[in-house]
């Protein structure tokens, strides 16, 4: 997927072009789904704060090069990392993204994300936690952290707990994806532009003068189409949905699904009930509760809450779910992993809770930056 070495790269995996009063970050890894790198985030982190001091600059557009805007963090990198030994720059690389997440949050001018392809895991936090997100058909949108043994992180806990209903405890236990229409129907995109359109909406991005959010909520508008999600769309089984994963624990859930399969024979619900079966438990188990916990705590809470569940993942101590899902399911594409603990009579209350603590005194906790701001501008 990559090497190593690409990590000395920044400047080219991340380009910039310069409009009137607009910057746009192109995130150019397209071999790889723009899939993100530690280095290209401390580059992101210095353009974004540069920009939101310089007056010049009015907005800031990101985009992907290629067919993905971005498929999260370089998981294969990070598994190497962890398999060299280098645990230090896989904390970095958490660091780093989880604090670039809270200052898109934050940032104090207007952010537009435009998701045109594939947009999952860290991708989606590049554009969700930020002011405006547009969508094209060609969207493809998902949380699948869970099915290669980690949990739905860099924010995504809380605007998974956003979501209506328990949507959102379906979207991060299953992987499940949505598209450009779903994304602007459950509020994850503010527009919608056809992708052929796109060439002429940057074309008149880069010679915009926009300084503020209500002036580019105009222009986005003029050019935003009405979309509504198709007859198969999830968004459709709401009811069915929230009364499956409205439930305390995945074997609660794991028994309505089997409930409705028993009365109903639906396709989705097997399809559900299949990828649920074969996820790691332990993933399964943290990520309800982190979804669930979100629902009371802060953008600011919740990020250093899943940069300790992060910790404890890369540390090894419970689990290796982590390496062994990317192992299998990214690099030798084996597709049969082993989860340990293999079952979910298996994972203790003890294991779960220990991935919401510190793992030692001496291990810090995630420093964000704008202590004097306040997470504010998200879509959810």
């Amino acid at each position: 997927m990559s090497s190593l070495n690409d990590c000395n790269d920044a400047d080219n995996m991340v380009l910039v072009e310069e409009g009137a009063s607009s910057r746009t970050i192109i995130l150019n890894r397209p071999n790889v789904l723009n899939a993100l790198l530690t280095p290209m985030g401390v580059r992101m982190t210095k353009l974004y704060e540069s920009w939101e001091k310089d007056s010049r600059v009015g907005f800031v557009v990101i985009k992907g090069n290629g067919r993905s805007f971005c498929a999260g963090g370089d998981v294969v990198t990070l598994y190497r990392l962890l398999s060299k030994g280098r645990v230090e720059e896989c904390k970095e690389c958490f660091r780093t993204f989880y604090s670039l997440m809270y200052r898109l949050n934050t940032y104090l001018k207007p952010h537009v994300a435009i998701m045109n392809g594939i947009t999952m895991g860290g991708g989606a936090g590049l554009s969700v936690h930020g002011s405006f997100c547009i969508a094209t058909e060609k969207t493809v949108f998902a949380i699948p952290e869970v099915l290669i043994g980690s949990h739905p992180d860099a924010g995504a806990s809380y605007y998974l707990s956003h979501l209506p209903g328990h949507l959102g405890e379906y979207l991060g236990l299953t992987g499940g994806r949505l598209s450009g229409e779903e994304l602007l129907a459950c509020g994850f995109a503010t527009h919608y532009i056809p992708s052929a359109r796109l060439p002429l909406i940057e074309e008149q991005l880069r010679t915009l003068a926009v300084h503020d959010f209500s002036a580019m909520e105009t222009f986005l508008a003029k050019h935003s189409e009405h979309v509504y999600p198709n007859e198969n769309s999830i968004l459709h089984r709401v009811e069915t949905l929230n009364k499956c994963f409205g439930h305390d624990t995945v074997e609660e859930i794991i028994g309505a699904l089997e409930s409705e399969v028993a009365e109903t024979n639906d396709e989705w619900c097997i399809s559900t009930l299949k990828k649920l079966r074969e996820a790691p438990p332990l993933s399964l188990k943290i990520s309800l509760k982190s979804i669930q916990k979100a629902r009371f705590e802060t953008l600011e809470e919740c990020l250093k809450r899943e940069y300790r569940m992060s910790m404890r993942m890369i540390s090894r101590q419970i689990s290796n779910d982590f390496c062994e899902g990317v192992r299998t399911r990214l690099v030798e594409k084996s597709f049969a992993p082993k989860w340990d603990p293999p079952c979910l009579e298996q994972v203790t209350e003890e294991m779960v809770n220990a991935y919401f603590e510190r793992i030692s005194v001496d291990e810090p906790e995630l420093e964000l930056p704008n202590k004097l701001r306040k997470a504010s501008h998200a879509n959810v």
